[in-house]
């Protein structure tokens, strides 16, 4: 017997792209069925047919923003044939980090993982951890292979990863570029 889950629909991947803008706008956290469905063009029941549930459509959603974040992740890392370094990777990350453009999915992204750390066993489930062990497995790849499986290599990935989280949330609660960016900078050079 399989556990496979059949391949979605064009109707769902269709839903599911539609639900995804929305929340990028309204977020997850008091996500309603009928307003979501009437504003993408559905009913609350279809999405329940199609989802299984409220959590269900919320796990999926998740995978479409996490989606979004490897596909940047597998990028950077494709742009290179060796390992670049890690200022190099961290430069490139807070480039697309401080983009504009990806305020709202960045946003979406800290709802997420703060709802992961508060609710672990809801459809947030293992949300906030499985992020930070995409970033840190780029930002593994950019050291030399000597560094890598080292302690002190482990700790200065796991120490840029933690400023480029802490620069991400200062530049979304204030919106300045200017300074994050100088501080990310200052990081990285010394």
């Amino acid at each position: 017997m399989s556990t496979t889950k059949p391949a979605p629909s064009a109707r769902e991947t269709e839903l599911l792209e539609r639900a995804y803008q929305y929340s990028l706008t309204h977020g997850l956290a008091d996500l309603s069925l009928r307003p979501l469905a009437t504003a993408i063009g559905s009913s609350p029941r279809v999405l329940l047919f199609l989802f299984g549930s409220k959590d269900g459509l919320i796990r999926a959603l998740l995978a479409r923003s996490r989606s979004d974040e490897l596909e940047l992740l597998k990028q950077i890392e494709d742009r290179y044939d060796e390992a670049p370094g890690l200022e190099v990777i961290a430069r490139e990350l807070w480039t697309w980090l401080a983009a504009k453009e990806r305020r709202p999915l960045l946003k979406l992204w800290v709802e997420a993982y703060g709802r992961s750390l508060v609710a672990p066993d809801g459809p947030w489930g293992d949300y906030a951890r499985s992020t930070v062990e995409d970033w840190l497995e780029l930002l593994a790849s950019a050291q030399p292979k000597r560094e890598r499986s080292t302690g002190r290599g482990e700790a200065r990935r796991t120490g840029v990863l933690a400023m480029l989280r802490g620069a991400l949330l200062d530049l979304l609660a204030t919106g300045d570029t200017d300074r994050t960016t100088a501080a990310v900078e200052k990081y990285l050079a010394d």
